[in-house]
């Protein structure tokens, strides 16, 4: 009898190789495009910790590793974004270099338009700014 294990996005986008190449065109985009300025002046000079933790987050996010649990606790996105003002203009130019990052990773058509479903709902619900 053969085990039936239910694949979760983790597995379907790649795996920690296909999530680090993620991160890593993400913040390319975010660091070379133009119309995403305001979102990387958001950031700190040296990219590495953001890096590491959208990393650790998405792992578990996806259904794979709990990284950033383990090493943080209990994400609280909206919390630990306060210190930063989010409105739309913000939401957009994330989600732009996300997009363009999510173009260059190979997937069912149907999982990229749910993935980039949830992670527009999920850049939404961090905005604390009005326009």
């Amino acid at each position: 009898m053969t085990e039936n294990k239910q694949l979760t996005p983790y597995d379907h986008i790649g795996g920690e190789a296909a999530i680090r190449s993620l991160v890593e065109r993400f913040y390319y985009f975010m660091g070379t495009l133009p119309e995403a300025a305001g979102i990387r002046a958001m950031h700190a000079a040296d990219l590495s910790s953001a890096h590491d933790k959208l990393f650790k987050f998405l792992s578990g996010w996806l259904g794979g590793p709990d990284l950033f649990i383990q090493e943080y606790g209990h994400p609280r996105l909206r919390q630990r974004h306060f210190p930063f003002a989010i409105d739309e203009a913000a939401r957009d130019q994330w989600m732009l270099c996300m997009n363009k990052a999510l173009d260059e990773v190979s997937m069912v058509a149907i999982f990229r338009e749910n993935l980039t479903q949830a992670l527009q709902q999920l850049a939404t619900h961090m905005i604390n700014q009005d326009e």
